[in-house]
């Protein structure tokens, strides 16, 4: 039976989704009418305890509406952005500016399941920062016109501590993301969410509940040079990030590990430099000169080399450890220096990693060290304590913008570590709080410096910038304007420096996949281009009277849709809301004679597509043999008879949008 959603351009209907697969699985739970037995369902979750109302659960005001709110389908649509876009024929990287509820329901048909590594940086809730009104309706005035709004109609707000709901309004805006956001992952799919000491409980306690206790993976402790939250008792230079994983057995054959950056390719360098019957000095002379390239700079921890290969000195020491011992240094043959806080390892144990020519001497002033040899398979289980300086960040926009126009920005080597140890090749990075766009940076940076390409999403709501701050007296009137000019910034300082480059003694004359994937299409957020998403059914009506209204309403004011609307636009959320990926690509098919049939298709699905006011009877003609083609095209380019026989011809595969 036909009801009025069947004609609204709406994204996916998880709620209505989810009641299919109940009723697949679990028949005798719905009563003959298709309603869901509630009083079944508690039969068959703890039959004894059905009259309990008591028990241990997280609740705050608000949390079933946040619930309702992310999985009510949405109405809107994405345009494309041409003109703020980066080399979008080379690349398959998303910047989409908009409200990140209403945009992760839209990709929530053709991104289900495709993310691996969702990393976030939401407000943090200071009482100052920003909630999301999520209040995204198109038949009320609220999200679009509303005084209160910034540019392209979003609406903020404070919230206050002296609010009776300052928590709550905190967790309904992440609870709604959250839940949606975990329907986009991957199966072996994690999610990690930067956040601070006012609501790292809480959001330990919504993770538990979104992704599952038995899919916590770690609380990671990121220290930071940063002063904006030192209180008057305790100077506070601590964050948090957790990682939760969508399926924790999932991960078993995943590799968990962060290789030391560049390990391969020093180990790589050694061994062809040892085949050229090159000195030690002179191997170690190279070898320091690469560690000066930026692409290695962080490896000069590994500083020494010998003919087994290039090493660290590891401590030897430990505090309390024995000073009653020590060994002779075969090159001097004097007693070595016993570390200040006494030996980490057994005289036994010295003397074994001794004979296996495992210890570094040093001078005579300073306690040898074990020798840590680097090499290709040198992998470590990240440690859930990190530092990164945040300073460094806060330099390279104030040196590449000439003013800070946004400050506290994450940093680019915590979200590469993170990206790095948990994607791999073509794998796809989701940040739905894109910020100043830190996360496709890294990206950017990272497929360059691993020439294996990983591709982005990046969603931020245009926010306006304060006025006479930095940003807005530099030309920044929106936080989305930030995310776009930064990584297009990247993009010109990765070519420019690929240009000045010296030839990689391991590229092999490769040019580099990561070069390939130097851009991103930008998208916005809009109103549908569908008037009928505006009718308001009359509640005085029955279902089937106002399914007629509905009709007719667009008839009247959709007759003029293709001629007053932007056809690529319309494509777009047509594609859209089938679930089509927004790197669809489009082929004309000159085989149509009557009509302008253009074929859609991405990595995993297409269909033949027409925007034209009138469906010619030698196009429906042609479904008539070639049924295993999909087509869609407008209602209102059908008459009763053309439909009947599309219908009849290609069954579920026709689709009149």
């Amino acid at each position: 039976m036909e009801s009025i959603n069947d004609y609204m351009p709406l994204s996916n209907d998880w709620n209505k989704e989810r009641l299919q697969t109940l009723k697949q699985q679990f028949p005798d739970w719905f009563t003959s009418e298709g309603s869901l037995n509630i009083d079944e369902v508690k039969k068959a979750v703890n039959p004894d305890t059905v009259n309990e109302t008591e028990r241990y659960e997280f609740r705050w005001f608000g949390k079933s509406q946040a619930k309702r709110n992310a999985f009510t389908p949405s109405n809107a649509t994405l345009v494309y952005d041409e003109a703020r876009s980066v080399n979008p024929d080379s690349s398959e990287n998303l910047i989409i500016e908009g409200e990140n509820l209403e945009v992760l329901k839209l990709l929530s048909g053709s991104y289900r399941e495709k993310i691996k590594c969702i990393y976030i940086d939401p407000p943090y809730n200071t009482g100052k920062d920003f909630v999301y009104s999520d209040n995204f309706t198109q038949d009320k005035k609220g999200y679009w016109d509303d005084i209160e709004t910034t540019e392209e109609g979003v609406k903020i707000d404070t919230n206050s501590e002296n609010d009776g709901r300052y928590h709550s309004n905190w967790l309904n805006m992440m609870y709604s993301r959250l839940l949606i956001a975990r329907q986009l992952l991957r199966e072996d799919g994690l999610v990690f969410i930067s956040i601070d000491d006012k609501e790292v409980h809480n959001l330990r306690k919504l993770c538990d509940e979104v992704f599952g206790t038995e899919n916590f993976i770690a609380k990671y402790v990121h220290k930071n040079n940063s002063t904006k939250n030192q209180a008057k008792l305790v100077s506070v230079s601590t964050e948090y990030f957790y990682c939760f994983a969508k399926n924790k057995e999932a991960l078993k054959n995943v590799e968990w590990r962060i290789l030391k950056k560049g390990a391969k390719d020093i180990s790589n360098l050694f061994i062809k430099l040892k085949k050229d019957d090159l000195s030690l000095d002179e191997i170690d002379k190279e070898i320091k000169e690469l560690y000066k390239r930026p692409k290695y700079s962080h490896l000069n921890r590994w500083n020494k080399v010998d003919e087994n290969g290039v090493f660290k000195d590891a401590d030897l020491s430990r505090e309390g450890g024995s000073k009653d011992y020590t060994i002779i240094n075969p090159t001097t043959n004097l007693p070595c220096v016993i570390p200040e806080r006494g030996w980490g390892k057994s005289y036994e144990e010295l003397i074994r990693l001794q004979e296996e020519n495992l210890i570094w001497y040093g001078d005579e002033n300073t306690p040898p060290g074990m020798k840590d040899y680097i090499n290709a398979d040198d992998m470590s289980v990240p440690d859930n304590f990190w530092y990164f300086d945040n300073s460094i960040d806060t330099r390279w926009i104030k040196s590449t913008f000439g003013a800070l126009i946004f400050e506290n920005p994450k940093p680019v080597e915590m979200i590469r570590n993170i990206i790095d140890m948990s994607t791999k090749k073509e794998d796809i990075i989701l940040d739905f709080f894109g910020g100043s766009g830190t996360t496709g940076h890294s990206i950017f940076d990272l497929n360059y410096e691993s020439t294996i390409n990983r591709n982005f999403i990046l969603i931020q709501i245009p926010e306006k910038t304060k006025i006479k701050s930095e940003a807005y007296n530099a030309g920044f009137k929106k936080i989305s304007d930030i995310t776009i000019a930064r990584n297009k910034k990247v993009i010109e300082k990765i070519v420019k420096d690929k240009k000045t480059q010296q030839p990689d003694l391991f590229a092999e004359d490769q040019e580099g996949e990561s070069l390939k994937n130097l851009g991103f299409k930008v998208f916005k957020l809009q109103k549908s281009n569908f008037p009928r998403v505006e009718f308001a059914p009359d509640p005085e009506l029955s279902d089937a009277e106002n399914l007629a209204l509905l009709k007719k309403y667009i008839a009247d004011k959709e007759s003029q849709l293709v001629n007053a609307f932007n056809k690529e636009e319309l494509m777009t959320e047509i594609l859209l809301k089938n679930n089509f990926s927004l790197n669809y690509k489009t082929a004309v098919q000159t085989q149509f004679t009557k009509n302008e049939i253009i074929l859609a298709f991405d990595d995993e699905k297409e269909t033949l597509i027409c925007l034209d006011v009138s469906i010619d009877l030698e196009t429906v003609e042609y479904f008539k043999t070639n049924t295993e083609q999909k087509f869609i095209c407008l209602e209102r380019a059908l008459d009763t008879t053309k439909k009947y026989n599309l219908k009849h011809y290609l069954g579920d595969k026709f689709n009149a949008f």
